[in-house]
């Protein structure tokens, strides 16, 4: 059985739980020991990454390295499209998650208790999520298929942090339609479905905490 490093409330261990629901995968989630970027945790996952993999002799650490390699192992229900032209714009697709949007997203975390937070900053990362937003609008025309790929796999958990933090800090934020459409196209499947019925009570507990 796979074993994953992993805590309930992190993004991109939500993200490979969707990847796994969807191979119909069995897995373990451990957490990491000493706690997430601890030394000790550090001893078997120097990058101190969440989540991490071990299948065996193989210890992998990063999301988007163990979706592909998963992909590659468990090949269906396949994850990229066969054109190369559609992979490559798949791919492309999951970068901007994990390196444009998501980080704009977590600069508000040290901010979701009131006594530590900059409305300023917060008004200015409404401005710069709404930004990536529409830049995501560009981006999801060419992924017109029905299957869902790897690219699909982050965006719920960001969709749902979106959702929950602009009522607690008073996010602004402008959606625009491709991406409405598209967030309703993939909530429909059934491993979102199923990991945003188990994360977004994590999520709303971790507001209130």
């Amino acid at each position: 059985m796979l074993k994953i490093y992993a805590i309930p409330v992190s993004l991109y261990c939500a993200k490979l739980r969707i990847l796994l629901r969807h191979k119909n995968l069995q897995w373990q989630e451990i957490a990491p020991p000493g706690g997430y970027g601890s030394d000790e945790y550090k001893l078997t996952i120097p990058s101190g990454n969440l989540p991490a993999l071990m299948d065996g002799d193989l210890v992998l650490a990063d999301s988007e390295a163990i979706a592909e390699y998963l992909n590659e192992k468990h090949p269906n229900p396949p994850m990229l499209p066969t054109d190369l032209n559609l992979r490559a714009k798949t791919r492309e697709l999951s970068r901007f998650h994990d390196t444009r949007l998501e980080p704009d997203l977590r600069v508000l975390f040290p901010h979701i208790v009131a006594d530590n937070r900059d409305q300023n900053l917060v008004n200015i990362q409404s401005k710069k999520i709404s930004d990536r937003l529409g830049q995501l609008a560009t981006l999801i025309v060419e992924n017109t298929g029905n299957e869902l790929t790897l690219a699909d796999c982050g965006y719920p958990i960001s969709f749902a942090w979106i959702d929950a933090l602009a009522p607690h800090m008073g996010l602004k934020i402008d959606w625009p339609e491709p991406v409405l459409s598209y967030r309703k196209k993939i909530k429909n499947h059934a491993a979102i479905a199923a990991e945003l019925s188990d994360y977004v009570p994590i999520l709303k507990s971790r507001l209130q905490s």
